[in-house]
């Protein structure tokens, strides 16, 4: 009976000596993963949810409650004009839907510069400065130019006196505000296509632009960001293009002049040659 007893007792010490053991790793585990989310939560100030679209959005889509939902983000890292309450995005009395201002990809929060007001159409209007234009031209352009984008304006045509075409720089950094979204079938990514795009401009800036395009044909480069310097007087022929040198015409053959005087020998009359007085 002592011997069971004894028995016993070793088996609930052992048992309780286990528990005692994997409480403590518990404990450990458990303070180690509240160490480290303290850690995440002070670089980065705890997480709130935000909205963001669900899937893709073009320019001028609507913006309903079934294109986005809610994710966690760092708040010490929100992006301004972030919507994080259901209420400011749609409020309750939202009739007509917000629509977007730029494209979005799948994932990509929803800010307060990139969809407009409930209610409000998607418009150039606010994309025009006071004193700007925007005008409307078809140019040669890849895909990958998109709003807000800047670009030099090459004209080619022809010219009086000019022998081929010209093409000259006549605008430049020009500001897009909208691009044709038209896509063509078989057309490949980044393929060179005649496209319509918007551009703000001044007036002045219009009418060359018309008269641009009424006598030649436009094409478009694209200048890089931060680029602010101001190009010359840029135009190239095709004697420029092909480095052709015209050279100048040679110099009219001067002619002899030839004296002769007349003679009779015999029945025929022979011409002489002789030295000329001047």
């Amino acid at each position: 009976m002592r011997l069971m007893f004894g028995l016993v007792l070793i088996a609930g010490l052992a048992l309780a000596g286990a528990a005692v053991y994997m409480a403590k790793g518990y404990m450990s585990k458990t303070e180690a993963a509240l160490q480290q989310e303290l850690q995440i939560k002070a670089k980065t100030g705890g997480l709130v949810e935000v909205f963001v679209v669900n899937k893709p959005k073009a320019y001028g889509e609507p913006l309903t409650k079934e294109d986005v939902q809610k994710i966690y983000w760092p708040k010490n890292a929100l992006p301004e004009g972030i919507f994080i309450e259901d209420a400011k995005l749609f409020p309750e009395d939202l009739k007509e839907p917000r629509y977007v201002l730029r494209d979005m990809e799948k994932f990509e929060p929803v800010l307060a510069i990139k969809v407009t007001e409930p209610g409000v159409q998607a418009g150039l209007n606010g994309e025009i400065e006071k004193g700007m234009r925007a005008f409307a031209i078809k140019v040669e352009a890849a895909d990958f130019l998109q709003p807000g984008d800047r670009v030099d304006i090459y004209w080619t045509g022809g010219v009086a006196g000019v022998e081929g075409d010209l093409t000259r720089l006549i605008e430049n950094g020009l500001k897009i505000i909208a691009v044709d979204r038209n896509q063509k079938k078989g057309v490949s990514d980044g393929q060179i296509t005649n496209r319509t795009m918007t551009v703000a401009v001044t007036p002045e800036q219009v009418a060359r632009l018309a008269q641009a395009q009424a006598t030649g044909r436009l094409v478009t480069s694209l200048v890089g960001i931060g680029d602010d310097a101001e190009s010359g007087l840029i135009e190239v022929d095709s004697r420029a293009l092909l480095g052709v040198v015209e050279q100048a015409p040679a110099p009219a053959a001067v002619e002899e002049k030839v004296c002769t005087i007349r003679t009779r020998k015999g029945a025929d009359v022979v011409e002489i040659p002789i030295p000329c007085t001047n």
